[in-house]
């Protein structure tokens, strides 16, 4: 069975300090499928990744919803997906989005469910669920070799985690 684990994120600096957290634990090779509804703070959790993956300030994490894919340099690249747009795996395969699922970097993939077949066996999922205005909750769900790094991603000096 596939271990899961419920984030209470009661304000802004604690999705940040998270989404951080999960940069800074990032290893090349590594996919975070992002899902919710819109709003619910998957542009900013990607943000706050790339502050730990050391993307400069001056590349401005955006959504790509409209141009499909967004990358940034950092300690390793981040490649960031918004899917939202395409509507079949084929459209997928055709903008040759499989070499950034199997890249050097993380990649970081919102609608995922777009992927269909090409879902990567080895990610991490995150449902981000907006609670009101500033406070939400993440459902974590490691798969392949996610499993067995799943732990480094909750260390329990990570000031988020005393809160909850």
């Amino acid at each position: 069975m596939t271990p899961s684990h419920l984030l209470h994120l009661p304000d802004l600096q604690d999705t940040i300090a998270f989404g951080s957290h999960l940069g800074r634990n990032a290893q090349p090779g590594d996919i975070f499928t992002l899902t919710g509804d819109l709003g619910a703070g998957k542009t900013t959790l990607t943000q706050a990744i790339g502050q730990g993956l050391e993307v400069p300030p001056d590349f401005y994490i955006t959504s790509p919803t409209f141009s499909l894919l967004h990358e940034y340099p950092g300690r390793i690249p981040l490649y960031h997906m918004d899917l939202y747009r395409l509507g079949s795996m084929e459209e997928i395969e055709e903008l040759g989005f499989e070499d950034y699922l199997y890249g050097n970097g993380l990649t970081v993939v919102e609608w995922p469910d777009r992927l269909e077949e090409l879902m990567p066996d080895s990610r991490l999922d995150i449902h981000l669920t907006l609670i009101n205005e500033h406070e939400r909750s993440a459902l974590l769900t490691p798969y392949g070799d996610i499993i067995p790094r799943f732990s480094s991603f909750f260390h329990r000096n990570t000031p988020f985690l005393n809160k909850i």
